[in-house]
């Protein structure tokens, strides 16, 4: 058997004919600055060509139905292994995904209170809140209800002529307002809170089969009967019954304005029938399950000893174990998935895996420490080491020194980002990467220290009585004019402290989260930091042509792939085949738009330079400004015709903070600003986010990354630990007194740190 996978000449993306050769069976953990190269090693080339593969062994007929997945550019890549991938993205989902159903530990849940639960509600069907025998019959299974908000679709102080009614489309001369205002039994010019209680309830919910139900409306062809529906009755066909899709974004905007969600008052959110809920196991429901912490459902579950329900029970009680080693003993099944951090997201795909017997796999993570405290990365690592003693390669991207330090091999892809990465600048043990002489090895040699002065908070921004999820009754202040860092273990209430009850306190924060930029495969930096246009009036300037000659999206966009640059061949069953445009050879214009020049260069010359390179080529001053954000957030080797889609997740996240700086008395809110970013990376944020403050800014930081903690003003440490056992302010003040606190996570991996 082949003891390695073997990569020759890879040339995904910035990879500059990469070979490699990955022994299998161990831990290999790839490291490098963000945009170095380390995904499209792994996730562009490692694992599309593993997929690609393993579709192939299917039939025609289920490989119409499967995914597509193009031939990486990679001359070859031998003994490969099938891959799973556990990668960042969002679990996504809706309001019927929870914890519970994606880990299908509730389906469990379900058939154990069909066999066990007195009295029984039938199968376990009867139990399934995404299933109409079981589903709360009021709000279909979702636990909650949307309504017409009537103070709000309704302004009672004025009459059907005078504009009333606010619904979409209801505005006066409007067909649907005719059906109010040209109805005999309504006073259009009486005011609405002058009606009758007949009146009102006619208005509002209409007559079904007696006299009057019919109204007459005129249009411009003709008179036409028809029903009186009631305005909520109307409202409730259109937008919330029905697949809002279709409907203008406007329309869609304009309606959910005048809604309100609540608890369901049939099921009090439980999502099942009464059938359902009464049903008991030693005087608990399906709802109290589904409800407590996973750690404490363990428990309960052990305490059934039922022959029948006790092989159930401990097939539940495996699966939540696994939860709580993992660190996510804190969450509850009923748990949203859409609620979720990439973290925690990415945690819950991995638990899917530990309990698969297959062996000889390859398990691909990105960043599996993303969201995890320095505690619980040790528990992170267990897993890896599990799946490779099972028999498995486990490949993983990682920027945390405690995940590189478990690998039996590492691959360091660099020197630098983007044109200046795409090589293999390490490959060996951890101990040789300690020594080398590459930045990630320089960096893993260093230890930042502990800052020896503070800032001095300029004034307080108070939150009092925070109860929101498992805060109890918090009372803190956040400090202004200062570097303020939010730490504590996951689930300890962070980022509701910060993300939901500090910013809906103050709406003015500018806001950086996790979530993704809206980016399609023509966004790049240029259009996204709001340049393109100034670019395109300068070269329309000097040419004295339409500045839309300038835009791939526009009449500049070579004709033969609409300004694409690659033509996609979809060869149905088959691989797709995307090949470059033979007319423009990828440069995406029309070649007579090539012609007109700017400084000598054209617009294509100018969109494949480099961020640092185009601040000293253009002088337009408002230009160069947004130039030096990118270039102040470390994004000065981005091309300014990249896609964004081909950025990386700490890439992206900085393009956001990009947009977001040079404004002076701001409070800046940033959730895990480190996420993806290599060590050398979060120096340069954190002396930008000193910038920030040295400007008049306030920086509020939710963030596990002890570099940042080091050099904070202030910290807000929460805990003690996750779920019920968080939720109350453990400590405050400066990094130096964290230091001697006996009672904190954090300040005990601090002190480890220093000392190491």
């Amino acid at each position: 058997m082949a003891s390695n996978i073997v990569v020759t000449g890879a040339r995904e993306n910035n990879l500059r004919d990469v070979s490699l050769a990955l022994p299998k069976g161990k831990i290999v953990v790839f490291t490098g600055v963000s945009g170095s190269g380390k995904s499209s090693v792994v996730f562009d080339t490692i694992a599309v060509e593993s997929q690609r593969q393993l579709n192939e062994t299917f039939t025609w007929f289920i490989r119409n139905r499967l995914p597509k997945y193009e031939r990486p550019s990679v001359d070859a890549i031998d003994d490969l292994s099938v891959a799973i991938v556990v990668n960042q993205k969002p679990i996504g989902g809706n309001v019927r995904s929870t914890v519970g159903t994606m880990t299908d530990i509730y389906s469990i849940v379900r058939v154990l209170f069909s066999r066990y639960g007195v009295p029984s509600a039938g199968p376990a069907t009867a139990y399934s809140f995404n299933d109409p025998s079981g589903m709360c019959p009021a709000c279909d299974g979702v636990g909650k209800t949307v309504r017409l908000d009537l103070d709000r679709a309704v302004d009672w102080s004025k009459s059907l002529n005078e504009g009333a009614l606010r619904v979409p489309g209801s505005s006066v001369g409007s067909w649907q307002w005719k059906l109010y205002a040209h109805n005999d039994f309504f006073d259009p010019d009486k005011p609405l809170h002058a009606y009758t209680r007949e009146e009102r309830e006619r208005l509002l919910y209409g007559v079904r089969g007696a006299d009057g139900a019919k109204v007459s409306v005129r249009t411009r062809t003709g008179t036409f009967e028809m029903d009186s529906e009631g305005l909520v009755n109307r409202f409730e066909r259109l937008f919330l019954k029905r697949d809002t899709g279709s409907l203008s974004a406007a329309s869609r905007e304009a309606a959910d304005a005048l809604t309100v969600e609540g608890v369901c008052g049939a099921c009090g959110g439980a999502r099942l029938n009464e059938a359902a809920l009464k049903s008991r196991i030693d005087g608990l429901s399906v709802r109290d399950y589904v409800s407590m912490e996973v750690a404490d459902l363990v428990d309960v579950l052990a305490r059934i000893d039922d022959p029948v329900a006790a092989p159930i029970a401990a097939a539940a009680r495996e699966r939540l174990e696994r939860l709580v080693g993992i660190g996510l003993g804190y969450l509850s099944l009923d748990r949203e998935t859409t609620t979720l951090s990439g973290g925690e997201g990415q945690r819950l795909k991995m638990v899917r895996h530990l309990g698969s017997s297959l062996t000889g796999l390859t398990y691909i993570f990105d960043e599996p420490s993303v969201g995890l405290h320095p505690r619980d990365v040790g528990r992170l690592n267990d897993l890896l080491v599990r799946l490779r003693d099972k028999g498995n390669t486990v490949l993983v991207v990682e920027h945390d020194p405690d995940v590189i330090a478990v690998a039996d091999h590492v691959v360091d892809i660099g020197p630098g980002a983007g044109v200046d990465g795409g090589l293999v600048v390490f490959e060996g043990p951890v101990a040789g990467l300690r020594e080398a002489d590459t930045l990630t090895g320089r960096c893993l040699r260093r230890r930042t220290p502990l800052k020896e002065t503070f800032r001095s908070p300029a004034g307080w921004l108070p939150v009092t009585g925070a109860e929101l999820h498992n805060l109890k009754e918090v009372d803190t202040a956040f400090p202004t004019g200062v570097l303020t860092v939010v730490t504590g273990v996951a689930g300890s209430g962070k980022s509701t402290l910060v993300s939901e009850v500090f910013t809906a306190g103050h709406p003015e924060a500018v806001v950086i989260d996790q979530g993704a930029i809206g980016v399609s495969s023509r966004s790049t930096p240029a259009t996204y930091v709001g340049i393109m246009d100034t670019i395109r009036r300068l070269f329309a300037q000097e040419n004295g042509v339409s500045a839309a000659l300038f835009s791939f999206n526009s009449t500049g966009a070579c004709g033969n792939c609409a300004g694409r640059g690659v033509l996609s061949t979809d060869l149905a069953f088959m691989d797709p085949v995307t090949t470059v445009c033979p007319r423009c050879e990828g440069r995406r214009f029309d070649a007579e738009v090539l012609e007109h020049r700017l400084g000598g260069r054209s617009i294509v010359d100018v969109l494949e330079m480099p961020v640092d390179r185009a601040r000293t080529f253009f002088e337009d001053a408002s230009v160069v400004r947004k130039l030096d954000t990118l270039h102040e957030v470390g994004l000065g080797y981005l091309s300014l015709g990249q896609p964004l889609s081909s950025l990386s997740g700490g890439e992206r996240q900085r393009i956001k903070l990009a947009t977001q700086l040079h404004r002076t008395g701001s409070v800046y809110v940033l959730d895990e600003p480190t996420t993806g970013l290599h060590m050398a990376d979060v120096d340069t944020l954190v002396a930008l986010l000193d910038r920030l403050v040295d400007a008049g800014n306030s920086v509020i930081c939710v963030e596990h990354n002890l570099d940042v903690v080091k050099r904070a003003d202030w910290v807000i440490d929460l805990g003690p630990d996750g779920g019920k056992h968080g939720g109350e302010i453990v400590f405050e003040g400066t990094p130096l007194d964290l230091m001697e606190h006996q009672g904190s996570f954090t300040a005990a991996h601090l002190r480890r740190d220093l000392s190491a």
